[in-house]
């Protein structure tokens, strides 16, 4: 039968979640500045809430039980939003609700430009921030910094930054897949050849650092046949090596997600785009799954899933 939580003391999560980190009776007392006795009687009423030993003594200290260990990450969560809310002042509450977001460029600019009034439309004078997302952003996600990041992942087994490598704590949505393509200028002389790998590498490319990484799944890819992109320039975001890309007599060109074919028709016309010469079991490593992030503490948050609700919408419509 399932206990209903008014009858338990949350005073004793707190003494749950310190017995978890010293795993010992007299250093969570010191901490609590209480006896160890009444450390002793919380874990016995906790013992008796759960039916489980939750704590055995060894040599070694305490030894928590399976059923304690399943806790730590939850109590941990718990204890962070519960010291967020003592925290709060009348005096420090907003005009407006504030909203943090971590947003892979231009991927925001093309599908998510109507964001900021659509928030405003719900949260009238809303303060929001847009950042770039950035080898930093999975870090403000996780310590509260943001509240939710868009960005593409990896699919490539080796990578470091496909989905299954994401925290425990860290909830996702893929909204779309996107195989990158390559840009070059109209006139470059790449397109009197025959469009080839030996064509592909012939020529010096632009490159983006993504998270601080010089390489990605594409040279993976090329480095299992013994091959390597010969790269003259990088930079740090797509819109600048587009940018670069389209310069008049520009030899080198770049590689960018499929979705900047809409950004370049507006900005840089002057560009095309030519597929990657991989096979079709390679072109399927490298597919950029465009992701929406959050913490797990955020997953029933009204705020956070009327805003994840809205952004699945616009990029479904567009």
């Amino acid at each position: 039968m399932t206990k209903s939580l008014h009858r338990l003391d949350l005073n004793l999560l707190f003494t749950m979640q310190l017995l978890l980190n010293e795993r010992s009776v007299t250093k969570t007392a010191k901490r609590l500045s209480v006896t160890p006795s009444a450390v002793s009687k919380s874990l016995a009423k906790l013992r008796d809430w759960f039916d489980d030993p939750l704590f055995v003594r060894t040599p070694q200290g305490l030894q928590a039980t399976p059923l304690a260990l399943s806790m730590e990450g939850d109590l941990s969560e718990w204890f962070q939003v519960a010291t967020q809310i003592a925290a709060k002042r009348s005096s420090e509450t907003p005009k407006g609700v504030s909203f943090q977001l971590m947003m892979e460029s231009p991927l925001h600019m093309l599908q998510l430009g109507e964001l900021p009034q659509r928030i405003n439309q719900q949260y009238p004078d809303a303060n929001i921030k847009i950042r770039n997302w950035e080898y930093d952003s999975l870090a403000a996600i996780i310590n509260g910094e943001a509240d939710i990041g868009l960005c593409g992942r990896e699919s490539h087994p080796r990578s470091s930054e496909t989905l299954d490598l994401l925290p425990y704590f860290i909830d996702y949505e893929v909204l779309f897949t996107d195989l990158p393509l390559v840009y070059l200028r109209e006139n470059h002389p790449a397109l009197d050849e025959n469009w080839n790998m030996d064509t592909f590498l012939k020529y010096r490319h632009i490159n983006i650092l993504w998270e601080k990484a010089e390489t990605w799944a594409l040279d993976e890819i090329l480095a299992e046949t013994g091959l390597s992109r010969n790269i003259g320039l990088s930079l740090s975001t797509f819109e600048q090596s587009l940018f670069m890309a389209a310069q008049p007599n520009q030899t080198m060109f770049t590689t960018a997600p499929s979705y900047c074919q809409d950004y370049i028709k507006q900005y840089r016309p002057n560009l095309v785009t030519r597929p990657l010469p991989i096979s079709a079991a390679a072109s399927k490593q490298i597919e950029i799954p465009i992701t929406l992030m959050w913490h797990k503490r955020n997953s029933h948050n009204p705020k956070l899933r009327w805003l994840k609700e809205t952004i699945k919408e616009m990029v479904e419509q567009s």
